[in-house]
């Protein structure tokens, strides 16, 4: 960002403040997010990129207090609000003053060295990569292109795998069948037009010096330019890398490869960029790296070499060495030598584990820092259980008694409630692990010490459903109970409100009503809001504001693998409740294919006929809820035409309008429906002990996760349970999916082995996932890394004097992990 750019988004930030003011400081909605967030993201661009064109302390201190002050702006109140305003704009005018003196280069890496005497003038990581010997403007622009611009993003453009010239396999040792990977230099690429007249083939023919090697591709007529793109790029003399499965090639006498994939290597022979030194590409473990069109290899892997020797100095590593020595890692400087040219795979194996344990370490600083700062700036209530109080009254009218995880997580929370600190507690249970009694008698706590509490959940169903359990238990006590949704008529709206303003409604239930303005409680104290991950940061603020200071307990029923909690939920507690109550009947789960689904129609008419229901889900199609919508209703009018003509079929889906969702749930739950033909919007809440039947169609076009879900919709009674998968995918991937859904009722080991088959991006949904992006980590196969950085950077940022003592250090937590921690939406 030049100062030109940086003064464009100052005059962005002028507008987005006029727009606030006009709208009277009520954190005013954008198209695409809400002011205070804009704020946040356009601050840290700022930062970014002001390291670059300024060394201005001050002026740094006053950009991360402005960013922790817009972090906190939804909870202030108008003239808080009003003077946050006013500091940005002072800011933005020194931000201008900063900027119209000359500066020189900020340091902006952790491993740039510290400035000595005349050198200060210069940071020798920040240089730009053109200078590097060798690059040169054009090729400068071709790195540009990949994100290279300085000697620091070359050593950290890390790559993408290596090819082990160590270990090479021979041409002329290969056998039919062998599945391999080849190196060798083309020898031609050839074109010519199947028999058909409407296919060209190209045939590439490779040679390592004992042999000869050949590949096709088909390629359609019509994509004469592909085709001769792609002859273009195999240039006689160019290392190929090629993988398949061995066979004989009859046309040309030598081996050939079924199903092929190559991967160009280098141009040594072909008019690149030069002859690389031969240390760089002979007996050794090259590295293979992401490139751009006209970029090649090898000037890359030249470049990094050149780089890595030339500023070998200016590697300063920032881990303080009883860190590194703790965990036994290796020094930076050693670190990304080998990540780029291992020795050996024990070499890139601790180089890795360096590199790795960097990403993950500086996220968990941010993190720690952020919740040693709530734990800081915000005071709890200090609330304590009562002895003989309604908790104890609860527990002793209730028919069951608590589990050994809900009598441990309790524990947990009463010690949160009972701190001067608020409890900032994520409860993760699995499907049917009795969240819901755990939730009320953290309320009831609120109750004992004179204060309310309220219950914010997704959903009017599963508000309602909160609500109806709540006054079956609390009722007796002489506890008020009241419920707030958008279905709730004018009067009975007046009649809740009044109830939680003059405290005679001692716990409320509810929707997003209960956020509104016109909603006001006499003395909140404690907040439970269920499915956190359907509510944003803004959501739960607002419900906070409604009292001074109440704690909050968050939960989810949707499992989260420990690595993405401690990722996305590292500055929270975390409680497990990991235990089923006794006595409940195990779900029978089985898959089937739609050949069979006959069978599961005769399951379902012979629940029906012993009184029991059934769900029938399909899932979402093309990621179009009106597409899901038209197929369910599809698919309900067939089965109730053709297969339960004499049963009462009910139809849910997400394009109804929420009354009509409610009336067919209400029918559903209350017998007057046999079986309910559904999208996921049944996967969460649904709670009818009557229903003995799930099945769902397309089963392999869901998640590991997300199908448990589903399959917690049943078994809620006494009655044997089954879940029916409906499946014709062939997938291996798939089939063992489904398969492992078909032996294990355990959400969290299920939860750990989606997010290994899958991935955290899209486990969690691509397009939310809030994760950052990691060059090298992996959430799933780093988990013991992960370990180690969180235990590491909660030590060390414990101490607020110990990390003020190493301004380095401290500068470096802020500085690395800005937009990792921005992709978080800590707010």
């Amino acid at each position: 960002m030049s100062r030109e750019e940086a003064s464009l988004l100052t005059g962005e930030l002028r507008q987005a403040i006029d727009y606030e003011r006009r709208y009277q400081y009520v954190d005013v909605q954008g198209r695409r997010k809400p002011f205070s967030r804009f704020i946040q993201e356009s601050l840290s661009r700022l930062e970014a990129h002001l390291r670059r064109l300024v060394d201005d302390g001050a002026l740094f201190l006053a950009l991360e207090t402005l960013t922790q002050k817009f972090r906190q702006y939804a909870a202030m109140d108008l003239s808080q609000r009003m003077g946050v305003v006013e500091r940005l704009e002072q800011f933005l005018a020194l931000m201008a003053q900063t900027l119209a003196a000359p500066q020189r280069p900020a340091q902006r890496y952790a491993n740039a060295s510290p400035p000595e005497g005349d050198a200060a003038q210069t940071d020798p990581m920040s240089a730009p990569v053109q200078f590097l010997r060798g690059v040169g403007p054009r090729l400068a622009k071709l790195l540009a292109q990949v994100g290279v611009e300085t000697i620091a993003d070359l050593l950290y453009y890390f790559p993408r795998h290596y090819v082990d010239y160590q270990n090479r396999a021979a041409i002329h040792e290969l056998t039919p069948g062998q599945d391999v990977t080849v190196i060798g230099a083309v020898v031609s690429a050839n074109a010519r037009m199947a028999k058909s007249g409407n296919v060209a083939i190209l045939t590439l023919t490779v040679t390592d010096g004992t042999g000869r090697l050949t590949a096709a591709w088909f390629y359609a007529k019509t994509q004469r330019g592909a085709l001769e793109q792609f002859k273009a790029r195999f240039v006689k003399g160019a290392d190929v890398m090629l993988s398949g499965r061995v066979k004989l090639d009859g046309y040309n006498r030598c081996f050939a490869l079924e199903k092929p994939q190559a991967e160009i290597l280098s141009y040594e022979d072909a008019g690149g960029e030069g002859d690389a030194p031969p240390p760089l590409n002979a007996g050794r473990i090259v590295p293979i790296y992401p490139l751009t069109q006209g970029l090649n290899l090898s000037f890359l892997r030249r470049a990094i070499h050149q780089a890595l020797g030339e500023f070998s100095q200016a590697i300063i590593d920032p881990l303080p060495e009883t860190i590194r020595s703790r965990y036994e890692l290796v020094g930076l400087r050693e670190a990304l030598a080998q990540i780029h040219f291992p020795e050996s795979l024990a070499q890139h194996q601790a180089a890795r584990k360096r590199l790795v344990f960097d990403e993950l370490f500086w996220l968990q600083c941010r993190l720690a820092l952020l919740r040693a700062q709530y734990k800081r700036t915000a005071r709890g209530l200090a609330l304590a259980r009562r002895e003989g109080g309604y908790c104890d009254r609860l527990l002793a009218m209730l028919p069951f008694s608590l589990t050994g995880a809900q009598t441990r997580v309790f524990s947990e929370i009463q010690a949160d409630l009972a701190s001067p600190e608020p409890m900032y507690r994520l409860l993760q249970g699995d499907v049917g692990s009795g969240k819901t009694i755990v939730a009320l008698l953290t309320l009831l706590i609120a109750v004992e010490n004179g204060y309310q509490g309220a219950l914010m959940a997704p959903t009017e169903i599963l508000a309602e459903q909160h609500y109806r359990k709540f006054v079956e238990w609390l009722l007796p006590l002489g506890l008020r109970v009241g419920l707030l949704t958008g279905a709730a008529t004018a009067p009975q709206r007046r009649e809740v409100r009044q109830g939680l303003l003059n405290g005679q409604i001692h716990i409320a239930v509810g929707t997003h009503a209960l956020i509104q303005r016109d909603v006001d409680f006499h003395a909140l104290g404690v907040i439970v809001v269920d499915e956190q991950h359907r509510f944003g940061v803004r959501q739960r603020t607002l419900l906070k504001n409604k009292g001074e200071h109440p704690d909050m307990l968050t939960m989810t029923a949707t499992p989260i693998p420990r690595t993405l909690a401690m990722t996305l939920h590292g500055d929270l507690d975390v409680s497990l409740l990991d235990e089923l109550p006794p006595g409940r009947t195990p779900i029978v789960t089985s898959l089937l294919t739609r050949s069979k689904a006959r069978q599961a129609y005769e399951l379902i008419r012979h629940e029906v006929s012993k009184g029991r229901q059934a769900y029938i889900v399909f899932p979402l199609i093309e990621e179009s809820e009106a597409l899901e919508a038209k197929a369910a209703v599809s698919e309900a009018q067939r089965l109730q035409r053709d297969v339960f003509p004499d049963l009462r079929v009910g139809l849910m889906h997400g394009k109804m309008p929420s009354d009509e969702k409610d009336a067919v749930m209400a029918a559903f739950t209350g017998g007057q429906l046999d079986i309910l033909v559904s999208t996921t919007v049944v996967e969460v809440g649904v709670d009818v002990p009557n229903a003995t039947v799930m099945l769902i169609e397309n089963a392999d076009r869901f998640g590991l996760a997300q199908l448990h879900q589903l399959r917690g919709r049943v078994g809620r009674g006494q009655s044997a349970s089954y879940c029916v998968l409906i499946s014709d995918s062939r997938s291996d991937d798939s089939l063992q999916r489904l398969t492992l859904l078909c032996e294990s009722q355990n959400g969290f080991e299920i939860a750990e082995r989606d997010l290994a088959l899958r991935g955290p991006g899209e486990f969690l949904g691509t397009r939310q996932s809030g994760l950052p992006d990691f060059a090298l980590a992996d959430l799933v196969q780093d988990h013991a890394i992960l370990e180690m950085a969180r235990e590491a950077a909660f030590e060390l940022t414990a101490s607020p004097e110990a990390l003020n003592a190493n301004a380095r250090l401290k500068s470096l937590v802020f500085e690395k992990t800005d937009h990792a921690f921005a992709a978080l939406g800590a707010g």
